[in-house]
């Protein structure tokens, strides 16, 4: 399916703060770069990309409660973190607001920021995409930009490790999803890899 870009884009600016439309727009663009480099569907790495914050300028209370108006399951971690809701919040938004039916963009849209076991290409693109994405500055952002034109699944896993890194060095909630994604692909990487992880 063909999906109007343009149209989706004039309304998510209108979503959105200025900085965070430009990121959506530079995660569109990596993701389509990831989904050539890697045989995905580009048409639905674009929609992903540019989708996968359509939820971020909700309140933390909004998003609660399109949670519960979606059937989001919301538990403990999710009240007390919910921004991490704008992922899964954001794939009804992609439904409701902007005619996206295909599950695939939907699913990779929910994941975007806590990952989780079993993870598409498509969903491995979008996640690495919004980490990597031109506008993003922060300590060994570059490295994981060559590693994802190398190894999907291990730039993957550095990912991972630089989520939790983060998240403990704050002394902030780790969302069990992102624990279940690393192990998930750590044990997916095999005996050959294991060692170049390490």
């Amino acid at each position: 399916m063909r999906y109007d870009i343009e149209w989706m884009k004039e309304k998510l600016k209108e979503m959105l703060d200025e900085e965070r439309y430009i990121h959506s727009v530079g995660v569109m663009e990596t993701a389509v770069k990831l989904a050539e480099k890697y045989g995905v569907d580009v048409e639905k790495a674009r929609v992903a990309g540019l989708l996968h914050d359509c939820a971020k300028g909700f309140s933390d209370e909004e998003l609660v409660k399109m949670a519960y108006k979606y059937g989001i399951f919301v538990d403990e971690v999710l009240l007390k973190v919910p921004f991490l809701l704008h992922g899964p919040v954001g794939a009804y938004l992609a439904q409701e607001l902007f005619g996206v039916t295909d599950e695939e963009i939907k699913r990779a849209i929910a994941l975007h920021t806590t990952g989780d076991v079993n993870m598409s290409l498509l969903d491995k693109i979008i996640f690495l995409a919004d980490y990597i994405e031109p506008n993003r500055d922060f300590e060994g952002v570059e490295e994981l930009r060559e590693l994802s034109w190398k190894d999907l699944d291990l730039a993957v896993l550095r990912a991972y490790d630089s989520t939790i890194c983060y998240v403990i060095k704050r002394n902030m909630i780790l969302y069990e999803k992102t624990v279940s994604g690393r192990n998930d692909i750590l044990l997916k990487l095999g005996e050959e890899k294991h060692e170049e992880v390490f």
